[in-house]
C-alpha cells in the first residue's frame, strides 16, 4: 500500500511539473501550426539563443507568409522541411538573409532548425522539424536552432514523405500564440446578468395564454 501511495504521489508531482512548464510558455514566443493532415503543432521559439531568427519567424507568421506553403522535403527518420513559397526548396521571402546564430543546443526529436544554403549566413524563411533524437544530431552547431515542438509531434510524424512528396501536406495556418490569445479575448462576450421576469401587463399575455405571432423581420 505504501509503495502504491508513493508511486501515486510521484505521478502527481510529475503531472504538476508538466502543467507548470506548459503554463510557463511565453505566448509571444509560441508558434501554433495547423497542418493539412488535420493536426496541430505547437512550437516554442528560443529567442535566447537565436533572437534574430525567432523574430524573423514571428514577422513572417504575422504577415501570413507561411499559410498554404507545403512541406516540400520530408525524409523519414530525418526531418520535415517547409517555408519555401515556390515549393521547390530554392526560394524564400523577400527579406534579407540572416546572420547565423549557431549554438550547442542539441538537435533531437522535435527540434526546429533553419534551413540554409552553403553560406552559413543564408537562412531566410525555410525551417525544418526533426523526427528523431539521432537523425539530426550531426546538425548541432551547423544549423541555427530556433525552437522545439512541445505538442503535436504525432502530427509531424504523419506528414507525407518524399522529396517532394507525391501529395505534400501543407501549413494551413501559422500564428503567434499571443495574437491568438488577444483575438480570443476580444471575441469573448462580456458577462451579463439576466433581467428579472416582468409581471404580465394588459398588453402581454400571462403564462399559458395564446400570444400573437411574432412579426417576421425584414430581410437585411
Amino acid at each position: 500500500m505504501l509503495k502504491k501511495t508513493l508511486l501515486t504521489a510521484g505521478s502527481i508531482m510529475m503531472m504538476t511539473a508538466a502543467a507548470a512548464q506548459a503554463q510557463a510558455a511565453d505566448p509571444e514566443n509560441t508558434i501554433l501550426m495547423e497542418v493539412s493532415n488535420g493536426g496541430k503543432i505547437t512550437i516554442e521559439l528560443l529567442p535566447d539563443i537565436a533572437p534574430g531568427h525567432a523574430e524573423r519567424i514571428k514577422t513572417l507568421t504575422r504577415e501570413g507568409f507561411y499559410d498554404g506553403i507545403i512541406f516540400h522535403r520530408v525524409i523519414d527518420g530525418f526531418m520535415a522541411q517547409t517555408g519555401d513559397p515556390t515549393g521547390t526548396g530554392m526560394s524564400g521571402s523577400d527579406k534579407p538573409d540572416l546572420k547565423a546564430e549557431f549554438s550547442q543546443y542539441q538537435y533531437k526529436r522535435g527540434t526546429v532548425g533553419m534551413a540554409r544554403k552553403g553560406d552559413p549566413d543564408s537562412a531566410n524563411s525555410q525551417f525544418f522539424i526533426c523526427f528523431s533524437d539521432t537523425g539530426c544530431s550531426s546538425l548541432t552547431g551547423q544549423y541555427t536552432v530556433i525552437g522545439q515542438v512541445t505538442e503535436g509531434m504525432e502530427n509531424v510524424d504523419k506528414l507525407a514523405k518524399g522529396e517532394p512528396p507525391a501529395s505534400p501536406d501543407k501549413i494551413v495556418k501559422l500564428s503567434v500564440g499571443s495574437d491568438t490569445a488577444a483575438k480570443g479575448a476580444e471575441a469573448a462576450p462580456a458577462p451579463t446578468t439576466a433581467p428579472a421576469a416582468a409581471e404580465p401587463t394588459a398588453s402581454e399575455p400571462a403564462a399559458g395564454e395564446p400570444a400573437p405571432p411574432a412579426e417576421t423581420p425584414a430581410a437585411q
